[in-house]
């Protein structure tokens, strides 16, 4: 515990770049305090950088990219395998794992040891990886790189310790489970293959053995050419030539046919009695043309042929569909007897597995489901109902349902909030699903101690809003809320904002919320807000419009020409932005040059809607079309409950609403806020040539959500060509500013540039800004960019020499400085019970902001109390001037009291406006405020002000607003993210920056706690949702389609164990059916061999050095443990060694037994025939 002392009596004023060390002093204008102040602070810092890890926790969604898929039978978990080298593992609710290949090569291929606790990775850099799944945290035991060959197929056999392995060269190779080291066994492709086969057979595309004998193993090549080899005796058995490629095959569980699936969109079924031509040949979706011939089909890229003990076997396929039809959906056919069933897929089928009672392949197999794994979803269909219902899946694999744009983590919350939300929300689940339980029910779970309520908001870019319960690291579904139905439905080609924002214009761009009071906003693509009130009842509601003029006009900017030499801003209240309340225009309305006007960009609903339970909407507030520009999307917003205010801004200045009276209190541009005390002395530029049209970037909505090359994530920036002093200011001025395209975490669009005044404006019809507002090297985007794949342009330095070195990996060097930029945007907003001014003594509401260069400003309010008064009387606001600066777009905002506890800002008491009159209890608001001097014996001892920006951390006391302490957080980057969170019974100061640092800050001293370099290069997906918040924990989205939660405590770390959940259960392996002495005998029985002993170093030799390199895995100690005995087990090996030895003995019996049958009916007929001969004489023979 370290004890912090500061004398604050004549302290003198210094420089802001002072460091934590020296704490520095100083007020905005550069003078003494004149505030009284206290004698003294004391503040004991309890967190030390013992208190602090970072580690990964878990990771929710649909895994990205999906590759490959695998199940356990036994165990009833599930493999997913991805492009990026992930592979996740679930099991029943609450049992998820993430793992990941160091490689980074995609999962091509996985193989479970059914109920051994291990799962073999197919890489795409020829690596064979056998992972420990029994512990939380699975880990690499082996890992076997392939120097020669190129990895096409595996199979591993149940119960067997011999990995079949099929290369691109044809060859098999066999691979020794526990010691993952080459057999000396190889089945090379010029011997399966007859000598007289000209042609290679091409990659192994199968591998199986047959059910009947597990010393033939069938081997099927790309070219048709399927060969049944002999293991013992290293020969083929038989070979089949096809004309067709083969895709797969399966087997029946007799061994005797098998199934083969072809790129025609062809079935064959073999029998082994005669290979010479196929048994059948049948085409499922293939019709008979006019002239006889079958028609073309896609290829059937797997079958699986399953057989049923009460009811026709099951073959079940995808593709194989006909040409005739373009963009047909991707389907699933199930053949059952007679009946075709034909699923049809939302989206691709990567690969699907038939789940099936048992694990034994030579065994009636009854299947039960069948998992479909698409490129965006998983289901699972039930096999076992005639209609083939989809269970309902447990997991969130919907995350992605509509691109995720914005993200917010609230930890702690009202305990009441979340069963609320999900009881609302379950009146509005789909129905039709199987009422079975869900099939992967694996693994273990329990709710751990370290619990409390948890909620994720994801918004979206149709507009939508999810409420995720992820309390006790799981995640699910609890409330949607769509925006969109707050506007009419914007027809097409209507209006400019249908032309930029085509696909998205209810996009989500940022949320606030309140958990106490439950008012949400939502602020959206098209520069609006929507604030909800929540209510457990329905209603009839008229939804209330405010729409807010707020942009600055030309005469905002002065050229060199005109006032070289002075600031450029003019005098307070000579260009401030008009609200409109009412529709001044119709949305067809024009200006006198052609272009639109004080319009919103979209509708909102004009009549009577009723409205569900849950959030409805309040009010609406639309900033307006100005002179044919449309309107800055908003870059910060801020709601306080107990204010009954909200206030928002943008790159041209700051409104505040009064959401009670629903009136503008104050539409002011940036440049007003100053008044005479403006800190910076403006450089201008020279006046365009060409005023072009921003249209396109201010309203930028969605990209694409998946695609291959040009749905990348990518900057802006880079697409920034270099300008050179002789070169036009055109369009690439739009995007030097930092606030451009990012500002307090939240991704705007460019700015929109201004234009010379006394020139006249340039009017443009429809077709002029399409010309020519894309600039060079600018791709020309019509949709709003999600967080999946966000194009975002990260601020920039504030001078030359920093610029220079800052995030110099991405960073083009043609962003100018922002010096050069006279615009100045709100980047941060925060209400809260303050001093306005220094003069004070007793606190009240203020607003706090923070803009684009550094300066924070402070408003403060006149609220009345009274509970009559505030829904009549007016809110007065004025602004007060700068009251510091520091480097970089300021961030966040926090207060403490004066022993270093934070001050939570006031709330209204949550009530339902909704529900039943009651004449007893009158609706009244119900405030709650936590005053800076409610823990504190004297009234006017002031608070603490933490503010943090791109590049600097300051805390400052209040009233006197003195700086205390200075902490220059990075010089060669930027902060992205900036929260202060309570963690450890206290509070610090979170960062994220740019560079993929993750820094902690004690407060107030601001002494660095953590450090860690956490990502090696920043994703503009991760810097567009990271997410603080208390209690250790944070988020982001680590793919299109994925989120990941990592802890940055130490005591969550150490505790991580206990709250994830186990992946491997002991369970007993069902037992092989009994098979008959008639069957087996008339049937044919099942042949075992020793593996071990054909392909055992004793009798196959070593496999060369240069083929196979094995590496060790890094298994931890539970991981060794299993290592040293073999991923199979010491047991589990016995067993094997004594259902062998038992099958063994059976089949001596059964062999005897007939030998005796035979002995018996030889003697029999020896007796019958000497009883015949016994009379007769020898001439008679």
């Amino acid at each position: 515990m370290k004890k912090f002392r500061k004398v604050l009596d004549g302290l003198t004023t210094s420089s802001p770049g002072g460091t934590i060390g020296t704490p520095s002093c100083g007020s905005a204008a550069g003078t003494p305090t004149a505030a009284p102040t206290p004698k003294e602070i004391d503040v004991q810092e309890t967190l030390i950088s013992e208190n602090f890890q970072l580690c990964k926790t878990v990771r929710h969604g649909f895994p990205y990219q999906p590759t490959a898929l695998a199940f356990d039978p036994v165990q009833k978990i599930l493999a997913i395998g991805s492009r990026s080298g992930g592979v996740r593992i679930l099991g029943r609710p609450g049992v998820d794992c993430y793992c990941q290949h160091e490689s980074g090569a995609a999962v091509l291929q996985l193989q479970f040891l059914i109920n051994e606790g291990a799962l073999v990775t197919a890489c795409a850099d020829d690596t064979l990886h056998l992972w420990n799944l029994r512990q939380r945290r699975p880990a690499v035991l082996h890992s076997l790189k392939f120097n020669r060959e190129r990895i096409t197929f595996c199979h591993l056999p149940f119960q067997s310790k011999w990995l079949y392995v099929g290369t691109e060269r044809g060859n098999t190779h066999i691979v020794n489970i526990e010691s993952f080291i080459l057999s000396g066994y190889v089945i090379m492709w010029n011997k399966a293959i007859e000598l007289s086969t000209k042609t290679h057979p091409g990659p192994v595309v199968h591998l199986s053995d047959s059910p009947k004998d597990e010393g033939k193993l069938l081997v099927g090549f790309e070219s048709g050419t399927i060969v049944q080899w002999d293991l013992r005796a290293k020969k083929a058995d038989f070979r089949i030539y096809y004309d067709e490629a083969i895709h797969s095959v399966s087997w029946h569980h007799e061994g005797k046919t098998f199934m083969c699936s072809h790129s025609d969109g062809s079935l064959t079924l073999w029998n082994l009695r005669n290979t010479s031509k196929p048994f059948q040949v049948t085409f499922p979706h293939g019709k008979i043309q006019k002239d006889g011939r079958k028609e073309s089909c896609k290829p059937i890229l797997k079958v699986e042929y399953k057989t049923s003990r009460s009811s026709e076997p099951f073959v079940i396929f995808s593709g194989g569909l006909s040409y005739d039809k373009a963009g047909r959906r991707p389907t699933l056919t199930i053949m059952h007897g007679k009946a075709i069933t034909v699923l049809e897929m939302d989206h691709p089928i990567v690969e699907f597995m038939v789940l099936c009672e048992t694990p034994y392949n030579n065994e009636v197999q009854d299947p039960y489901a069948v998992v479909v794994l698409l490129e965006k979803d998983l289901i699972v269909v039930d096999l076992t109902q005639s209609n083939f219902p989809v269970f309902e899946n447990p997991y969130p694999m919907d995350v992605h349902e509509s691109p995720v744009t914005c993200t917010a983590y609230f930890a702690d919350c009202p305990p009441d909030i979340i069963p609320i939300l999900y009881s609302i929300g379950a009146k509005h689940k789909k129905t039709g699903y199987s009422q079975k339980e869900w099939p992967v029910s694996g693994g273990s779970w329990t709710l751990g101690s370290h619990t409390y309520p948890e909620i994720i908001i994801t918004g979206h870019a149709d507009g939508s809003v999810k409420f995720w319960d992820a309390s006790a690291f799981t995640l699910q579904m609890l409330y949607k809320l769509k925006t969109s139905k707050v506007f009419e439905k914007p027809k097409a080609g209507e209006g400019r904002a249908a032309e930029l924002v085509e696909e998205d214009p209810f996009a989500v761009q940022m949320v606030s919320w309140c958990p106490q009071s439950r008012i949400f906003c939502v602020v959206g693509i098209s520069a609006h807000i929507i604030l909800y009130r929540f209510s457990k009842y329905d209603a009839n509601t008229q939804i209330v419009s405010l729409e807010v003029r707020l942009q600055c006009d030309s005469e905002d900017i002065i050229t060199p020409s005109e006032n070289e030499n002075n600031p450029c801003f003019a005098e307070p209240g000579s260009h401030s932005p008009q609200p409109h309340h009412q529709h001044p225009l119709s949305p067809g309305s024009r200006t006198p040059e052609g272009a639109k006007d004080s319009i919103p960009c979209l509708k909102v609903k004009d009549r009577v809607v009723r409205v569900p339970p849950g959030y409805q909407s309040e009010l609406v507030i639309q900033l307006l079309w100005v002179d044919g520009e449309p309107p800055q999307q908003i870059t910060s917003l801020d709601i306080n409950s107990a204010y009954g205010l909200l206030a928002f801004g943008n790159l041209n200045g700051l409104a505040v609403v009064d959401y009670l009276q629903k009136t503008v209190l104050l539409c002011i541009s940036t440049l007003d806020l100053y008044g005479a005390t403006d800190p910076y002395q403006r450089l201008t530029r020279s006046p365009r040539r060409n005023r072009q049209s921003t249209s396109e970037f201010c309203m930028r909505g969605l990209s694409n959500f998946y695609s291959d090359s040009k749905k990348r994530i990518r900057t802006s920036y880079q697409s920034l060509t270099e300008l050179t002093d002789n070169q036009q200011s055109t369009d690439m001025d739009r995007s030097k500013s930092p606030t451009s395209d990012h500002v307090n975490g939240h991704c705007t669009s460019p700015t929109s540039q201004p234009c010379s005044a006394g020139k006249p404006r340039i009017p443009m019809g429809p077709e002029g800004p399409r010309l020519t507002r894309r600039g060079p090297g600018r791709p020309p985007f019509r949709k709003a960019q999600s967080a999946a794949c966000m194009e975002i342009s990260l601020p920039v330095s504030h001078t030359e020499e920093s610029r220079e070195n800052s995030f110099s990996r991405s960073r083009s060097s043609s962003v100018s400085s922002i010096d050069r930029d006279t615009k100045e945007a709100v980047t941060t907003l925060q209400f809260g019970e303050s001093y306005g001014r220094k003069n004070d003594v007793l606190p009240g509401p203020c607003l706090w902001v923070g803009t684009s260069l550094g300066v924070v400003l402070l408003i403060p309010m006149s609220i009345p109390i009274d509970h009559e008064e505030r829904m009549e009387d007016s809110v007065t606001v004025g602004p007060s001037g700068a009251v510091q600066m520091l480097k970089g777009s300021v961030l966040r905002f926090a207060f403490l009291d004066c022993s270093g506890a934070l001050i939570q800002g006031p709330y209204e008491v949550w009530r339902d406006q909704n529900a039943p009159e009651d004449s007893d209890r009158p609706r009244r608001r119900k405030l709650v405020h936590f005053s800076p001097s409610s823990s504190q014996d004297a009234c006017g001892e002031g608070h603490l002000t933490v503010v943090c920006s791109e590049r600097q951390a300051k805390v400052f006391l209040m009233p006197s607003q003195s700086c205390l302490f200075v902490h220059n957080i990075t010089e060669s980057s930027f902060v992205l993210r900036a929260d202060v969170v309570s963690v450890c019974n206290s509070v610090c100061l979170a960062c994220f920056c740019a560079n993929g640092h993750v820094m902690m800050l004690s407060l107030p001293s601001l002494r660095p706690l953590m450090d860690v370099n956490y990502l090696p290069l920043t994703d503009m997906r991760i810097a567009r949702t990271f997410y603080f918040t208390n209690g250790g924990q944070a988020l982001y989205l680590s793919s299109p389609t994925e989120i990941q939660r990592i802890t940055y405590t130490q005591e969550m770390c150490d505790n991580l164990q206990e709250m994830l959940g186990e992946l491997f259960t002991p369970i007993e392996t069902p037992e092989a059916q009994n098979r008959g002495f008639l069957k087996g005998f008339f049937g044919g029985n099942t042949q075992t061999f020793d593996r071990e002993e054909l392909f055992g170093e004793a009798a196959a030799g070593k496999a060369s050095r240069s083929l196979a390199q094995h590496i060790p895995g890094q298994g931890g100690v539970e991981g060794m443990k299993v290592a040293a005995g073999g991923a199979v087990g010491e047991l589990a090996r016995a067993r094997i060694a004594l259902d062998e030895r038992g099958q063994r003995l059976g089949e001596l019996e059964e062999r005897t037994a007939l030998m005796m049958t035979s002995a018996e009916t030889f003697s029999k007929h020896a007796h019958e025939l000497m009883l015949k001969c016994k009379d007769k004489k020898w001439y008679q023979f």
